[in-house]
């Protein structure tokens, strides 16, 4: 009963966070950045007001744990070109120079908060060694372009 039963719990939270929040998003990589941010530092917990209001806390943060760890699971998966492309998406969604993304996600390390708690070490290992060739391969491709991000759409 136990996992079969918390599936069945958390199912209409998990379809609402998908319709409403997540499929608004422009791709994977922003998706993920947007779960990670929903986790609390402290406790690894997920919290979300409007969910929250129709759900549990509980009941809300499982149903971000699990599309925390399928947004993941894509990505970790993804081919480099892929990833590459879901980077180049989520940079060109923000406000930021992608110059100076590609700088600060460089040299901080942003990216290592994204992984979901419940996940393999050696998934984590792949998925970061692989956001950072693909954040290598993009600051070479922008650089030796000459465009924005935004011009490649």
């Amino acid at each position: 009963m136990g996992l079969e039963r918390r599936n069945i719990d958390i199912e209409p939270a998990v379809t609402d966070l998908r319709s409403r929040t997540l499929s608004r998003l422009p791709g994977d990589f922003s998706r993920l950045v947007y779960l990670a941010s929903s986790r609390d530092c402290n406790t690894g917990k997920y919290y979300h007001d409007g969910l929250a209001f129709h759900f549990s806390e509980m009941v809300v943060s499982r149903a971000f744990a699990e599309c925390h760890r399928e947004v993941f699971d894509r990505l970790v998966y993804a081919s480099l070109e892929e990833l590459i492309e879901e980077l180049r998406n989520y940079i060109s969604s923000t406000d930021e120079r992608p110059e100076d993304f590609l700088k600060s996600w460089k040299h901080l390390g942003s990216y290592r908060v994204t992984i979901p708690s419940e996940c393999d070490e050696l998934e984590a290992e792949v998925f970061l060694s692989n956001v950072k060739i693909a954040l290598a391969m993009l600051e070479t491709r922008h650089e030796g372009s000459g465009r924005t991000f935004r011009n490649r759409d």
